[in-house]
């Protein structure tokens, strides 16, 4: 008897296979048959192969739309023609309502669902079980078309993205419901949430100091680059209109400064990125997200050489001394010898020799570890005017409580960087290229939230970001059936 059962069990499933199969071959011929009518031409007027490959690109959809649709029936069949289910709410079993069809839109192209409906008259509330065993999103972009267009919003203006990817897949939508999505994928999103794990971080470490001697060198290098922001008032309304933002002369913009930080691992003449994190934040935020990351065990400073570059921003070190005391303080050269430069042209002339052969020595006695010797050469200067006596002053402020963060020929001695240039290049490629565009100007939240993205992207983080967005969506949706 069982073994009739089972033969008769293995019949159905190969009647279902053979079923999906015929389907998909109607598919692939009616693509065919749409496909030749348009190539079909005279000797003199045959298509290009590019021409051939945008009809085939163009039609593509109908097909992939089909299969897909096809396969959904032969593996949730029995969702299909569900008759019973559970509430969620109660545990209450129902019977199948009439089949409400939806369509819902994937890369690959659209399919229709015709599946059972369920309503609970004690919790008010109707659901489909074959949506949530599908994972299906609530919008009618799935999430392969969120999580693609998403991904090119972080990178260029919306409506950009949204051309982009109407021209390149089989999908489409437009800016302001990209828009919508992106506010929903990034927010709310903190620092964690876009940092790798602990222990991808202790892989890397492991991969650059296998073989070697000495621990690896991290650096953790802080500083800020502006954006161009506008006020909230710019969100107004004018009298008599709906959802009419205010006009642009009522309100100006203005440029504020993301603070932020990257890290990263030394590995001879390359680095290798770990973490960076960029928001439009006050002193005090940015130390707690310092705080928050070494208490995440993303620096462990018993497997690697610390060091933290900075420019003089008193704020700045007083964090470092706080949460990485033991860690080499290197103050960034660049913006040092910006001060040297100020004293040259005002004490010498701005295109003096004399001020190039004082430059450049003491610019050498800095290399030389010898950060005294060019503040007493400072101090013992005779100012030629109160220019040049307030750029030595300023210079001496600066320099003097800063010995051991200028002893630049001891940090080039252990392999330590000089300069920030790693965290400006960071500034330029996740913050500057997608917010400093032409006539661009964000609210803070919207600036943040790019720019949260964006980190994660180069964090290599951005998969397990939209994935926790697609867990959020999902639970919200359960919880409202429920």
């Amino acid at each position: 008897m069982s073994a009739a059962v089972l033969s008769l069990r293995v019949y159905q499933e190969q009647q279902v296979a053979a079923g999906v199969r015929r389907r998909a071959h109607q598919q692939l011929d009616l693509f065919l048959d749409r496909l030749e009518a348009g190539m079909d031409s005279s000797p003199e007027e045959r298509p290009s192969l590019f021409q051939m490959s945008e009809m085939v690109r163009q039609g593509r959809g109908a097909l992939t739309g089909g299969l897909l649709q096809a396969y959904v029936s032969k593996a949730y069949g029995s969702y299909l023609e569900q008759q019973q289910a559970a509430c969620p709410g109660c545990g209450r079993w129902l019977s199948a309502r009439p089949s409400r069809g939806r369509t819902v839109e994937t890369l690959v192209g659209p399919l229709t669902l015709e599946r059972p409906y369920f309503y609970c008259a004690g919790c008010r509330q109707g659901f489909y079980p074959l949506d949530q065993a599908l994972g299906l999103s609530a919008h009618r972009k799935q999430y392969d078309i969120q999580q693609a267009a998403s991904a090119l919003a972080v990178e260029m203006p919306y409506r950009e993205a949204a051309a982009w990817l109407s021209q390149w897949t089989d999908a489409a939508i437009s800016d302001e419901v990209l828009h919508g999505m992106v506010q929903q994928v990034g927010a709310p999103l903190g620092l964690l949430e876009v940092c790798p794990t602990p222990a991808q971080v202790q892989e890397q470490i492991a991969a650059v100091a296998g073989g070697k001697k000495w621990k690896p060198i991290m650096v953790v290098a802080i500083d800020g680059a502006t954006v161009p922001t506008r006020p909230e008032k710019a969100k107004g309304k004018r009298p008599g209109r709906k959802k009419v933002r205010a006009r642009r002369p009522r309100w100006n913009g203005e440029y504020r400064e993301a603070k932020g930080f990257r890290v990263f691992l030394l590995d001879e003449d390359r680095i290798v990125h770990l973490v960076s994190w960029h928001q439009i934040q006050t002193e005090e935020e940015l130390g707690q997200a310092l705080q928050q990351l070494k208490e995440a065990g993303l620096i462990p400073e018993d497997q690697v050489r610390l060091c933290v570059v900075a420019d003089g921003a008193p704020w700045i070190w007083k964090r470092v001394e706080q949460l990485f005391p033991s860690a080499r303080q290197i103050l960034d050269f660049y913006h040092c010898t910006s001060y040297l430069h100020t004293v040259a042209q005002t004490q010498y002339g701005a295109d003096g020799p004399q001020a190039q052969e004082w430059l450049e020595a003491t610019m050498a006695r800095l290399f030389d570890n010898e950060g005294a010797g060019v503040i007493w050469g400072l101090q013992r200067m005779k100012p030629v005017s109160p220019e040049a006596e307030a750029a030595i002053e300023k210079t001496l402020t600066y320099l003097a409580p800063r010995l051991e963060q200028i002893a630049y020929g001891s940090h080039r001695k252990g392999g330590y960087p000089l300069g920030s240039g790693a965290i400006e290049s960071a500034h330029r490629f996740i913050c500057q290229v997608r917010l400093k565009r032409a006539g661009a100007w964000w609210y803070q939240e919207n600036s943040n939230l790019i720019l949260a993205l964006r980190c994660a992207k180069y964090n290599g983080t951005w998969d397990q970001v939209f994935q926790r967005y697609i867990h959020i969506a999902q639970n919200n949706s359960n919880a409202s059936q429920g």
